[in-house]
């Protein structure tokens, strides 16, 4: 890496405040400029970041419930309701009822939708993999487990049950 925002003796100073402010400032930018390469896809499909995360766990997981992605994306109902009819009415997704439990709906994108959740993903993908092999696997590693034990023990299994579909 040329210019970095910090050096390895850094790192082992990680539990003071100077630090943990540096982690917080480098992931909130890091995510924003990894989304950013989407912005215009985003816009010209009139669509959002909001749109984006859920067609991303829609492709994750097909026919996943909306009680599943409300706890996955951890917003309310109401602007849940507002995206997924959005996207329903653009053709992007079907909603159905669950079999077992009619009251269960099932969220699943259509040809339309998972065109455009992998050109949006191909494109935060090129930033990420960049990214990752200018790190290094150790690092990468790293990184992940420090994402990990940031999870709170509420999303911990939902996270890690988007690992099956891979």
């Amino acid at each position: 890496m040329k210019d970095s925002f910090s050096s390895p003796a850094d790192s082992l100073l990680f539990l003071r405040e100077a630090e943990i402010r540096r982690g917080i400032e480098l992931l909130y930018f890091g995510y924003s400029s990894a989304f950013r390469a989407i912005d215009n896809l985003l816009e010209e499909n009139t669509l959002g970041q909001a749109h984006y995360r859920a067609l991303y766990f829609m492709a994750r997981k097909p026919d996943l419930s909306v009680s599943e992605l409300l706890r996955l994306l951890n917003i309310t109902k109401q602007s849940l309701g507002r995206v997924i009819h959005e996207l329903s009415e653009r053709h992007l997704v079907t909603v159905r009822q669950g079999e077992q439990d009619r009251r269960c709906r099932l969220l699943k994108l259509t040809q339309a939708g998972i065109a455009l959740e992998a050109n949006l993903f191909s494109k935060i993908q090129k930033k990420m993999a960049k990214a990752y092999a200018e790190s290094g696997p150790n690092a990468v590693t790293g990184f992940w487990n420090v994402l990990e034990n940031l999870l709170s023990v509420e999303i911990r299994d939902a996270v890690l049950a988007l690992r099956t579909y891979d």
